[in-house]
């Protein structure tokens, strides 16, 4: 992919997530940052960085345990939400606004290198990955969470391209963070060491019908894609074959249902 293209969609992408209420959605996946967190190893004293933060899920649980976190992401208007999260669990956070595919750092500047459901959505994977790696002191560890291709959130996000127009020649779909091994081709010859783990996370709805609501009215590429197909008369097509995906693939609970997010966790450690 050219910069040319590379720059255009990440325009587009930074309105997309600015649309809606994105932190309302990531509320929902608040355990995967914690276990992130945890499973690097996060301490007090670090460095740490989470790329394409969002709200805050990994860099809130990082900042209390006392390392030192910068969030960063290329839509500065999720800031505001952010620093309202950070603000209720008591903990300072350095948010900057920053593209994942050119970050604004020094070389070897932090012990931690974090994402949970962010890099994945940068349009050069490659790039994306060497700057994770250019950013990391020797020895210093990076965690990502992705959702897989082949699972539930996978389907998901196949069902929305289904509708709607091709991708740029050279599109690399974010789920593929969620393979083992394409990640293993991203870091090769790297000098990261990389380990994988298969995890997952529940989503509960009061019903198909709830799901598909809040994703139309608080998800940013729902709500782009429903500006885009709603005057086209496309947009009922979409919603309807969600709302058959919510109401296969979902487990009934006392109350409503439960949606399985399965997702690969990769973490790393780069050589001294």
């Amino acid at each position: 992919m050219d910069e040319q293209t590379a720059t255009a969609m990440k325009q587009g992408a930074r309105v997309t997530w600015a649309s809606g209420d994105f932190d309302e959605v990531a509320k929902m996946i608040l355990p995967v940052g914690t276990a992130l967190v945890e499973r690097v190893g996060v301490g007090a004293g670090q460095d740490v960085l989470d790329i394409a933060a969002g709200t805050g899920n990994a860099a809130v649980p990082a900042a209390e345990t006392g390392a030192a976190v910068v969030a960063s992401d290329l839509t500065p208007e999720l800031f505001v939400a952010g620093r309202r999260n950070a603000e209720k669990a008591g903990v300072e956070i350095d948010w900057v606004e920053a593209d994942a595919e050119a970050l604004p750092f020094d070389d070897a500047s932090f012990d931690i290198v974090l994402s949970t459901f962010g890099i994945m959505f940068a349009p050069r994977h490659e790039v994306a990955a060497a700057e994770a790696v250019r950013v990391l002191r020797p020895g210093g560890r990076l965690g990502f969470a992705c959702w897989r291709p082949d699972g539930q959130i996978g389907k998901f996000f196949a069902t929305i391209g289904s509708h709607m127009p091709a991708p740029p020649e050279g599109f690399q779909s974010p789920p593929m963070w969620g393979m083992r091994e394409h990640v293993s081709s991203l870091f090769e010859g790297s000098g990261i060491r990389l380990e994988f783990h298969d995890d997952e996370v529940a989503f509960e709805f009061d019903s198909s019908e709830h799901a598909v609501r809040m994703y139309e009215e608080k998800f940013g590429p729902i709500v782009k894609a429903r500006e885009l197909l709603e005057p086209e008369g496309k947009w009922e097509a979409l919603r309807a074959d969600l709302l058959s995906l919510f109401e296969s693939e979902s487990e009934p609970r006392d109350g409503g249902i439960t949606y399985i997010g399965e997702y690969l966790t990769t973490i790393g450690t780069k050589g001294g």
